[in-house]
Formats: C-alpha cells, structure tokens, sequence
C-alpha cells in the first residue's frame, strides 16, 4: 500500500490544527482534509484500509502528503474549504459535502444598499466579507447591523416616496429610505458606511464609539439604550475574536514569507494572500550542498546570515516566474542595499510600487508567524530523520556549550536507589545520536566516597554514589585506553555535577567536558556557568539529551528492581555454609519454610539431606542464637 511509505513523515507531524493533503505520483490533490490534531488525524489513515472502496482507493493512490498548520480549527475549516474549491480534489467530491460557507453582501451598486447572505462571491460591484464560520454568525452580524444602522432588508425599490414607512422603521431596525422625507440617501449612506466596517473586521473602530455611547446613555439614564449597545459591544466583540489569519479581508493583497534555515538545508514557505484570503501556499526547498557558502564557525552568527542569504534568494527565484503584489512581508531585515535592489527590481517587472516589509503586529505578522511556523514543520518532515536531526542536534550542542568538535559520543550516568539502601548506578552510551546498548554499563555502589564508614554509617547519598561511580567508569577507562567521550551527561544538577568533576579531576581528566541535566527545569548546569541554560524545548538538542537521560533512567530503575527482587529472595537458608541450591531446595519443599526447617528434629532432616547436612544446618541456627 502506498500509504504505508508515509509513515515515517505522518510521526513527525505536529499535535497542532491544520490542513492535510494527499497528492497523487503525478503531484494532483486526490484528498484535502482538516484536523484537530494534524499527527493523529493523518496516522488514523493507516488503520483504514478495508473501511470502503473509496478510502482504498485513496490509500492506493497516495504518494506524498503535505500539510499546513493554523492557529485553530476554525482557520483550518476555511482554508479546507478554499483548497476543495480551488483544486477540485478527486475524492473530496466523492466523500464530502462540497458546501460554501456564508458571506455577507453589501450590495453598494442599488441606492440604498442591503446586506445579504451570500454563498458565493461575484465580481458585480457589491461588497462582499466573510467566510463566516459557524453560519450562524453572519446571521447574527447582519442582524446586528439592522438593529445597530438601520440598514433595510426589504427587496423594494427605494425612490423615496413611499407614503409612509413599514414596521420595521416603527421597531426601530431600518431607517426607512423608502420615506425620503425620514431618512435621506446621504444619511443613509453614512450608515451603509458604518455596516461596512463592521462586516470587513474593522470592530476596533466601532467598539470605541459604541463604548462612548453606551456610557453616555447610562449617564442619562436611558437604560433600555445602555443595555441595547452593551449587547451590541458583546456581539461585536465575539465578532473579533473570531477573526482569523487565513481570512482576513483587510489584508488585500500581499506575500507572506516564511523560512527555516537549520544544519541540513532550508525551506521557504510562500502564503500567497488575494483579497484577503490565502488562495496557494508555495514549498521553496534547498539542501545543505545547494546553498552556498558553507558552515560557518559561530553557530549564531551563521544563523542569522543564512536566514537573509535564504530569503534573497527565494524572493529572486519566485518571482523570477511571476508578479509580486504591492507588499511582501518577510520574517528578517535585509541588508539595505540588498533590500532596495530587489524592491527595484520587484516593481519594475509588476509595473507598480513593490516594498518590502518585516511587520511587527496585528494580523500582518500573525500570518507571517504562521509561515514561519509552517516552514518550521515542514524543515522537520524534510530533513528530521535519520542521521540528518542528530547532526542538528549535536551541532546545537557543540555551539551551546562551547566544544571544539561534535559531541559524537555521549555517556550519560543515572544512580537509583531506595532510601540509601541497594543503590545501583547506569551508564548509557549515544554514538552520532544513537544508542548503543553494547556499551552500556551498572554498577552496584559500595559506598566507598562516604566520609563515615561502618555499620552506624549513614545512608549512601547521590554525591557520593556519583563520585563514586564515575571515579570507577574512568579509572577503568584510563586502563583500557579508552574511547573516552566527547560529553559526559549527568542526571542531576549542580551537586551531581561537582561530584562528578571531583572524580574527573582526580584522574586527571579535568578536560573532559560534563554538564548536569535537571529533571524539573530542564536546564543544563556546566561548571562555567552559575545560572542553567535553557534550550528550546521543542528543538532537537533538548530531545536528545532527553532521550539519553531516560535511557539511562531506565536502564538504572531496571536494575534496581533485579538488586532488589535479589534480596527479597534471600533467606537464612542461602546463608547456611556447605548448602547448595538443590539441598536448600530439598529442604523447603519438604518443610515449608524456614521456620519449619529451624523447628526439625535431626532425624527429620537427616531422613531428607544426609547427616552431614543436617549437622551443618543445626549448627548455622544454633550460631544464629
């Protein structure tokens, strides 16, 4: 099944909301969906085979997949139904309603306007906002805006000179143009003016003026108005919170630039905005041998260089094959030259002003962040796998913490215990990002770093159980020469981190380089450095030192509870001297338990394990007297 080669990419998705596509071998959309949860969403798929033809079909059928994340469903929902629109999926049209959610419609070509629900846009003059989402929110704005504006929703003819006006002038939801001597065409086009901003999500403006009349009425004592606008303001409110970044009219036309430059290569990620709606997103994509230029030696340095080098040189090739609308936002500052080069170059081809822009608010940078973060996801379905995400973490390693090379080989130690007592330590070892269970390494701690020895000794504390261990790990390892590691990870903080370094320095290997992972925080402590580092926790550094230190946890927890389940099983019958397991055997079988043993008689046991056993057990419980 051709659905099976994705599974790889559908376990690196992100847990967010978004848009997924199946593509088809020749690059169509067989299947535009939306989720919740991206990575569930789509890894359901692989359980589906069998549920109808239609989806064995599309399993056959699919060999590559792509998504897009949003801030929500509901922006996931819009997108979803643009995509359906635009590309007419193959089985979209066979498995799903292919509805139009609602628009509002201004209609500014009659000479009283209206507003209306529309399902479609048309190119007839009106004005047109939305999609709204659920339906019932367009019924509800355009509502509000007969209450609010008196905008009529009547379908007669308006000349002004009607008689008199209807019932819905006397309930106070039209201003009756109909009756030009009540309300003339400029007045009433003052309040076509003001539905306007209303219905294009231009609520911060009438919020403001609302407000002021709300209060104003209250101070009145027009209670009934006061009351009227407060339900106003909450609708309109409700109104811009729902207000997304996939379709937001205000926005005209622009661009929309994403980019993630890592280790491995870079993606630029394209939301191309028409109207105020994302009609295509386009997928720039460069490996690390097609950029030019090489790593460079200051990781941050090289980071912020490339971003802009990434950037250039995507807005050159796309287009190279297009025109650019009057803005394109971008998620970095060029250089000034560079910058005013390409705006030049932009609009002389587009035949009008092209500028450059890096926005720092509003909806302008929400869809900018939702490049990025689509550019961000995008980069790990590429390039995350495999060899290619542990050299990116380890050269995040490598540019944190100081190291003259890539920290290619990491031993991590863990110590376990219970209330001081049967302590056992790990050591887990990752070669280039991978674990290799043939070098791991436990120990049984003797306590011999305790500054009080004997029966009245404390309990053994993790200081000392980690000096201890870690003076052993190495002491051995100066012996056979070696591979001594790149990194050294430490389950702890900055006491387990000192101790260590006591045991380093001992053996004079002070040059090796350990640092300290704390559990809670997630901080790493180095004995350079007071405050801990705090790494991004969704980057692949953090992930890896996490996945080390878990190992380790386990492989130390696992052999605790043999050391311990060891010692449950021990009784005053394994301590008898010159008794083996199948006589130790013998004699709990035939007397139960070792009480019954210490109550025998000699003839009893002489009659199940011969004389010189049973003197050798009467003696170990007389002794023990």
């Amino acid at each position: 099944m051709a659905i099976e080669d994705l599974k790889g990419q559908m376990a690196r998705l992100p847990e967010q909301p978004g848009v997924y596509l199946y593509l088809g071998a020749s690059g169509e959309t067989l299947y535009v969906g939306k989720a919740r949860v991206l990575r569930d969403r789509v890894r359901s798929y692989l359980a589906a085979r069998g549920t109808s033809p239609r989806i064995d079909a599309l399993l056959r059928d699919a060999v590559a997949l792509e998504v897009i994340v949003t801030d929500s469903v509901v922006e996931a929902l819009a997108l979803e139904n643009r995509l359906i629109k635009q590309r007419n999926p193959r089985f979209n049209i066979l498995l799903r309603d292919d509805k139009t959610y609602p628009y509002l419609q201004l209609t500014t070509t009659e000479p009283a306007p209206r507003l209306l629900v529309a399902r479609r846009v048309e190119r007839d003059g009106n004005v047109y906002a939305g999609p709204f989402m659920p339906a019932s929110v367009a019924r509800r704005t355009m509502s509000l805006a007969h209450r609010l504006f008196g905008i009529r929703s009547c379908n007669e003819v308006i000349d002004g000179r009607r008689g008199r006006p209807c019932l819905e002038y006397d309930i106070k939801r039209c201003l009756a143009p109909c009756v030009a001597s009540i309300c003339s065409l400029e007045a009433y086009g003052h309040a076509v003016d003001q539905a306007r901003l209303l219905i294009e999500g231009r609520q911060d403006e009438l919020l403001d003026t609302l407000h002021t009349e709300m209060m104003a009425a209250a101070d009145d004592e027009r209670y009934e108005q006061a009351a009227h606008l407060r339900d106003a303001i909450r609708t309109i409110e409700t109104l811009r919170d729902r207000r997304n970044t996939i379709e937001t009219p205000s926005m005209g036309d622009r661009d929309a630039f994403g980019a993630k430059v890592g280790p491995a290569g870079a993606v630029v990620h394209v939301f191309q905005v028409r109207h105020g709606r994302v009609v295509d997103r386009v997928e720039l994509l460069a490996d690390e041998r097609e950029r030019a230029g090489g790593p460079a030696t200051d990781a941050a340095v090289r980071a912020d260089a490339d971003l802009r080098d990434v950037v250039a040189t995507a807005l050159q090739e796309f287009y190279g094959e297009r025109p650019a609308p009057p803005e394109v936002h971008l998620p970095v500052e060029l250089e000034a030259e560079d910058r005013e080069a390409i705006e030049d170059w932009l609009s002389g081809v587009a035949g009008r002003r092209v500028r450059l822009m890096v926005p720092r608010r509003g909806d302008k940078r929400s869809l900018l962040d939702l490049a990025m973060r689509n550019a961000t996801v995008a980069y790990q379905s590429h390039f995350s796998d495999g060899e290619t995400s542990a050299f990116e973490a380890l050269d995040t390693l490598r540019g944190v913490l100081g190291l003259p090379g890539l920290p290619k080989r990491i031993e991590c130690f863990d110590i376990s215990t219970l209330q001081g007592r049967e302590t056992v330590a790990s050591m887990v070892v990752a070669v280039d990002g991978r674990m290799r269970r043939s070098d791991y390494r436990k120990f049984r701690v003797r306590g011999t770093h305790m500054t009080v020895a004997g029966p009245d000794a404390p309990l053994l504390d993790d200081f000392a159980a980690m000096r201890e261990v870690v003076l052993r790990r190495y002491r051995r390892l100066i012996d056979q020469g070696g591979p001594f590691p790149d990194l050294i990870v430490i389950d702890g903080g900055k006491g387990q981190l000192g101790a260590a370094y006591a045991s380093l320095a001992e053996l004079g290997l002070e040059r090796l380089v350990a640092i300290g992972l704390a559990k809670q925080e997630e901080l790493i402590f180095t004995r350079d450095r007071i405050e801990g580092i705090a790494l991004p926790h969704e980057g692949a550094a953090l992930r890896l030192l996490q996945r080390i230190r878990d190992e380790a946890h386990r492989f130390a927890v696992t052999f605790h509870r043999q050391a311990r389940g060891k010692r449950d099983l021990r009784s005053d019958v394994d301590a008898i001297v010159g008794v083996g397991p199948r006589r130790r055997k013998q004699l709990l079988t035939t007397f139960g338990s070792v009480a019954g043993i210490r109550r025998a008689s000699r003839e009893e046991l002489e009659a199940v394990v011969g004389a010189r056993v049973a003197e050798a057990v009467i003696r170990h419980f007389a002794d023990a007297r």
